[in-house]
């Protein structure tokens, strides 16, 4: 499978070392105002050389839209765009052609396909989810223009490191919507971390790169003004496919919702959200569920927490095999890696929870499949 989503569909295609990677989004309502500009906006997030701890390969990642867009609205046709690759050094890899580095995908593709592309790790690549963050610039600009939903995304942890910003330690920050300030503290920094104690994590991460390793963390997103309703109960829940989305994106190894595994620990009275009547309509004393409930959206601002692994490719002497002498070997990857990929998973992270939405959204009725003129109406 390489697509996401039903209704909003986002098929992503192309490898860390091939000649281009892309995406085309099919699905999304015609009239939607939508320019390369509003992509690029989201790739130049992701690309490389974002801070210090990026990898040095030099990608400007300029986006090419091929269709779907006609006197700058959506037509409801496919929406195909694409990225070339511009400074790939496939060279630096020649020496692990037949040796699976530790971490990677390589011997999984190997052993259920036969082969598997050893320049970068091919479509096991981090780079893939370019395809990502363009369908997910459309749906970020699809949920604005409908709901003015908005999403964040920032680092709380660098491994042992725990930060002091999350929505539970902030939650006026984003009650008062003075969420611009608080996106402004986020990109101005090399984690993409508004904690206090960020540079403690800096040095932290500089500390891994000069003894040739990396650095894994957690990222918490927050998604604001998603109204009730959207999601299913039992299957095709908003949780549910939230979880499977973001599981699907490379280095992710856990997805928490509201409390998450804290509330294992809590009483059902410390847990559970007390409803109030306020602003004639009734709202939630807490948020520990993270805006969902029974797999649908509740009103409250949806709150997500991502478990991402450090970078396997690492300059330290590890083991691995031959696959086809079956002789054990040392192997030191060599090429560009980032030391921390936590900045850089953070906008495709966000990609990926504005396709769910989305998709759910547009599947639910929210959002006028063929025509957004009907929802003005």
């Amino acid at each position: 499978m390489n697509t996401l989503g039903r209704a909003f569909r986002v098929t992503t295609w192309g490898e860390s070392h091939g000649k281009a990677l892309g995406a085309v989004i099919d699905g999304c309502p015609a009239n939607l105002p939508l320019s390369e500009e509003d992509i690029q906006g989201e790739l130049n997030r992701r690309r490389p050389g974002y801070s210090i701890f990026s990898t040095p390969r030099r990608e400007t990642d300029k986006i090419e839209i091929l269709s779907g867009i006609f006197e700058g609205r959506t037509t409801g046709s496919p929406i195909s765009a694409l990225v070339y690759n511009r400074d790939q050094r496939s060279k630096d890899y020649t020496k692990l052609r037949d040796t699976p580095r530790p971490g990677h995908g390589d011997y999984t593709y190997y052993r259920k396909y036969g082969n598997y592309d050893y320049r970068g790790g091919g479509r096991a690549s981090g780079r893939t989810t370019v395809g990502l963050v363009i369908g997910g610039g459309v749906a970020k600009k699809l949920l604005d223009y409908t709901y003015n939903i908005k999403i964040v995304g920032y680092t709380v942890k660098v491994g042992k490191i725990q930060g002091d910003f999350s929505y539970y330690s902030n939650p006026e920050v984003f009650n008062t919507g003075d969420i611009d300030k608080v996106v402004e503290r986020i990109e101005g920094n090399p984690l993409r971390c508004p904690s206090s104690n960020a540079q403690e994590m800096v040095e932290y991460v500089k500390s891994a790169i000069e003894s040739g390793d990396s650095v894994g963390g957690v990222v918490e997103l927050v998604a604001l003004n998603i109204p009730v309703g959207v999601g299913n109960p039992l299957f095709s829940k908003l949780s549910g496919e939230l979880a499977g989305g973001v599981m699907s994106i490379n280095a992710v190894k856990g997805v928490e919702i509201g409390r998450g595994f804290q509330s294992s620990e809590l009483y059902g009275s410390e847990m559970n959200d007390q409803y109030i009547y306020c602003n004639n309509g009734v709202d939630m004393k807490t948020n520990n569920c993270g805006g969902i409930l029974a797999g649908i959206s509740c009103g409250t601002p949806l709150v997500l927490r991502v478990a991402v692994k450090p970078t396997p490719s690492i300059s330290k002497p590890q083991k691995s095999v031959n696959l086809k002498s079956g002789e054990e070997v040392e192997i030191e990857i060599e090429g560009r890696h980032d030391p921390i990929i936590l900045p850089r998973i953070i906008p495709v992270l966000e990609s990926v929870v504005a396709i769910v939405l989305a998709d759910l959204m547009i599947r639910g009725g929210f959002i006028h499949p063929c025509n957004l003129e009907y929802n003005r109406e």
